[in-house]
């Protein structure tokens, strides 16, 4: 189990190559980032070059997977997202689901989600990249999302049926969604294709808050997940210190 810093929200509203700068500096060897679209790709490939970085995982397009009217849509913007992927040698894309379609049964809607994952299969396939599907909580941050349970999640990906399509599981989401984190991390690691990290409440640093982290990483480390926890998390200040405390680099200087 490795750590990885999402740039976009540790070092919100700093340019992308002097996060990944601080990174580095923080001791960290990979990091990750929300939107691809909006960057310099080739600023970030050189930046990731010079800091000697891995990018664990960016998103996808956000384009709806509950209607099928979009279908086309989403994918398109997966063939964008895996040559950008190429280009930056990330191997996870991190997808949402969409808003909850009002009016629409459920069963449909869930049926589109995993239709459409399964027309992703073969684009994945040959790309050699996982894609995660992300829950997210309704109560606090994402008011009428569709995906909110990481147990449907699950479930939704064992329907598909692919090793190229898993779960992010966000240990800040499921906190407000379900909670008995360790237990559904131990109960379904194998479907798990990316972790992050935030504390609650408050979605600050990984020691702020009620979620037990040192108990959390543990149980997930004991899984034998070979993968990257992200952290994804805000701050008000400086975030270099609150780095240092999860980082190799600052466990030997304390």
């Amino acid at each position: 189990m490795r750590m990885s810093v999402c740039v976009d929200s540790v070092f919100r509203g700093m340019d992308t190559v002097e996060a990944m700068r601080r990174v580095r500096l923080a001791g960290y060897g990979a990091y990750e980032f929300w939107s691809w679209w909006d960057k310099d790709i080739g600023a970030v490939k050189a930046a990731q070059e010079e800091n000697g970085l891995t990018l664990t995982a960016m998103c996808t397009k956000f384009v709806s997977l509950v209607d099928p009217a979009e279908r086309d849509r989403y994918l398109e913007g997966l063939r964008e997202s895996l040559e950008a992927a190429r280009a930056l040698g990330c191997k996870l894309l991190i997808s949402q689901t969409g808003q909850d379609r009002v009016g629409v049964p459920r069963d449909e809607q869930r049926a589109s989600l995993a239709d459409g994952l399964r027309a992703c299969v073969p684009l994945l396939e040959e790309a050699g990249v996982t894609l995660a599907v992300e829950p997210l909580n309704t109560a606090v941050d994402h008011a009428g999302y569709f995906l909110s349970s990481s147990d449907e999640a699950f479930g939704i990906v064992r329907e598909v049926g692919s090793p190229f399509v898993k779960v992010l599981f966000d240990v800040y989401h499921q906190q407000i969604t379900e909670g008995d984190l360790i237990r559904r991390i131990r109960a379904n690691r194998h479907l798990i294709g990316h972790f992050h990290a935030a504390g609650h409440p408050g979605r600050g640093e990984l020691d702020a808050g009620e979620i037990h982290y040192e108990n959390v990483l543990g149980a997930i480390r004991e899984t034998g997940y070979e993968g990257y926890v992200g952290l994804e998390y805000f701050t008000d200040g400086d975030p270099m210190p609150g780095l240092l405390r999860w980082s190799d680099k600052g466990k030997q200087e304390a």
